[in-house]
């Protein structure tokens, strides 16, 4: 909901304000521009990019836009429950919260299955980090795509706007002044697109990817922390303690000024 707002917001404030100056919709609309523009930019990022990463571009606008961290304290919370039952009933005991919870969040999923299977700490470690790393290699990568555009877009746009008054200027002897200006005006929409689409859209993209690319490796790495010390049997008071280095200011405030609660919802796929 926060992207379509946005989105309505900016895109809304420089129609509005174009018909406030007079001008009418069908003026900002142009194919022509629009495939100077936007196939331009397309072709530059296959150039840039391997296609095996460029298909990958719908998953990578999904986790752009719908990705939401898990409450960090609810997270702490979880592995202090996951502590006093391992040390009251033993590793073996946790295999119930892989198999009651089928939704839950893979990578959390993965941990606990490997502290049941009596995988060591450096297997765990290992396998764990390995996957936080390609977790943030796909989120560089998303991120350099749409930067990469975000760049392209409005040298595009120039492009399209000589390409159409060199046109425009080829015909000056034979045009008369109506169609002079509309083609003009024609030609300008490419840089138009290009700005629009650049500042608008792709940079901003690039932008919250690299933003929720941060805030999911924290959660990761909160997560790996928390596997790594029940395999070590730290007892339940330790592991929140530790844990909670993971969390800011305002997240600690919160959490002290309320009941901890234990929400096995958090385990919902992120």
């Amino acid at each position: 909901m926060g992207v379509i707002i946005a989105l309505v917001v900016s895109f809304g404030a420089l129609i509005i304000g174009f018909l406030g100056e007079g001008g009418h919709v069908g003026a900002l609309i142009s194919w022509t521009p629009a495939l100077i523009v936007f196939g331009g930019t397309i072709g530059s990022s296959m150039l840039a990019f391997p296609v095996s990463d460029l298909k990958k571009i719908g998953r990578i606008m999904k986790s752009g836009l719908l990705y939401e961290q898990a409450d960090l304290n609810q997270l702490v919370a979880y592995f202090y429950e996951l502590s006093v039952k391992s040390k009251k009933d033993g590793l073996l005991s946790l295999e119930s919260e892989v198999a009651l919870n089928p939704d839950a969040d893979p990578f959390l999923k993965k941990g606990i299955q490997s502290l049941v299977d009596g995988e060591s700490h450096e297997s765990i470690s290992d396998s764990l980090g390995n996957e936080i790393d390609r977790i943030e290699e796909r989120h560089k990568i998303g991120a350099a795509i749409f930067n990469s555009a975000g760049g392209t877009a409005p040298t595009m746009g120039i492009v399209g706007t000589v390409l159409g008054l060199v046109h425009v200027l080829e015909g000056l002897a034979e045009a008369d002044m109506s169609s002079l200006g509309k083609s003009i005006a024609s030609a300008f929409l490419a840089t138009l697109y290009g700005l629009a689409s650049a500042n608008l859209i792709f940079l901003p993209m690039g932008n919250r990817l690299k933003i929720n690319n941060q805030k999911e490796l924290l959660e990761k790495e909160l997560i790996l922390e928390g596997i790594l010390l029940l395999e070590k049997r730290v007892s339940p008071k330790t592991i929140q303690e530790k844990l909670m280095g993971f969390l800011n200011g305002d997240e600690k405030d919160e959490k002290n000024g309320s009941n901890t609660t234990v929400a096995k919802e958090v385990v919902s796929a992120t």
